[in-house]
């Protein structure tokens, strides 16, 4: 364990390596470069490679295939990057290839502001894809955060066989706080399953817990990564009966683990009549203007999502205690979609802070007054 000061880029190349991260395969966009930049000196002195690809679309497949090759994989990129990424992303999903993508927010749409900050790409990261699945995402709001919460992006990632996000933005990949650097032996590191047996592998025959054991390649397995509705030895199976189960499966593996993905944190909640709700780097002025609030008499809580998907609904139903929810992000209205459909019986408003900075105090609070 060593103390640091850093950026959240930083600690997000930190929380990788002490993952386990041997692969790094991207391509330089703003805001994320200094991460491939910082990983490129650090990740070979630690036993990893890092490539600088061609585009996005080479980089999330150099990195299925490390990942299928049996190395610990990631990439980083931002709002054009990720377009780019989608296809591989949906072959990442079928082929239940365990990848990390670092996906740090800017303005757009388009290119958008380059070097400038939004939370607009929430649902980008839950639906860039088509079909059916759920890709867990997890948005940190400090630099110690980035760093833990990359190391939990990547045991997820092993543990249920599926790409997973880091979601940070603009703002936290640059700020510069005190992390805390833990070593593989002070957290816990999940590895994939290994088959137990090579006679009769089946690459997508999965275990009680839903998820298939991984075999990589090049270690005498008959590993087959189709792309197409398979069955469980990966051969094309273009019937409901394949198509249902495969589909069923890899939604369920994910829901099973929902008490174990979600996380959150509360504030005052036990009194509170208004509660926001905020998450990434506008939860750290929000938290000030409830704090604020409360002072001046207003009995205001807050809760904030560390999981952004799958979102725990039950969790959040039982915590969120006030009749009133105001939620407040970076964008027109995103999560808030989602708190009003899961607390159907409450006051939701939404109080979007459209800004390219980090909103202030002043810029918060008179989003949400009309509410209070």
């Amino acid at each position: 364990m060593k103390k640091v000061f850093a950026s959240g880029n930083i600690a997000v190349a930190e929380g990788a390596m002490t993952a386990g991260l041997k692969f790094y395969a991207g391509y330089p966009i703003t805001p994320s470069s200094d991460l491939m930049e910082y990983l490129a000196e650090e990740l070979p002195r630690r036993g990893g490679v890092v490539i600088q690809m061609e585009d996005e679309i080479a980089s999330i497949n150099a990195i299925i295939g490390a990942s299928n090759a049996g190395a610990k994989a990631m990439t980083a990129t931002s709002g054009p990057g990720l377009s780019l990424m989608a296809e591989g992303i949906g072959l990442a999903v079928i082929t239940e290839t365990p990848i990390v993508i670092a996906h740090v927010m800017r303005a757009g749409p388009s290119t958008g502001v380059p070097t400038k900050t939004t939370q607009s790409d929430i649902y980008m990261v839950r639906w860039l894809a088509h079909g059916d699945y759920i890709i867990p995402s997890f948005a940190p709001w400090s630099v110690q955060e980035a760093f833990d919460l990359t190391i939990k992006a990547f045991n997820t990632s092993e543990k249920l066989r599926t790409p997973v996000f880091i979601l940070s933005d603009a703002i936290l990949a640059h700020v510069w706080e005190p992390l805390v650097v833990k070593e593989p032996g002070e957290v816990e590191i999940i590895d994939r399953k290994p088959p137990k047996s090579r006679e009769g592998y089946m690459p997508y025959l999965p275990d009680e817990d839903l998820v298939p054991p991984m075999a990589p390649f090049g270690k005498g397995y008959k590993v087959l990564v189709e792309s197409l509705i398979h069955d469980e030895k990966g051969y094309y199976a273009p019937n409901n009966e394949k198509y249902r189960e495969l589909v069923t499966r890899l939604n369920v593996k994910i829901i099973r683990n929902l008490d174990w993905l979600f996380e959150y944190e509360g504030f005052f909640l036990e009194d509170a009549e208004t509660v926001f709700v905020a998450y990434g780097s506008v939860a750290r002025t929000v938290f000030a203007l409830t704090k604020q609030l409360r002072n001046g008499g207003i009995k205001a809580g807050f809760f904030r999502p560390k999981t952004l998907w799958p979102l725990h609904e039950k969790v959040m139903r039982e915590t969120i205690k006030g009749r009133k929810i105001i939620v407040v992000e970076n964008n027109l209205g995103k999560l808030a979609m989602d708190v009003q459909r899961i607390m159907c019986d409450r006051d939701v408003y939404q109080a979007p802070v459209l800004n390219l900075e980090s909103p202030t105090l002043k810029e918060v609070k008179e989003a949400v007054m009309q509410w209070l």
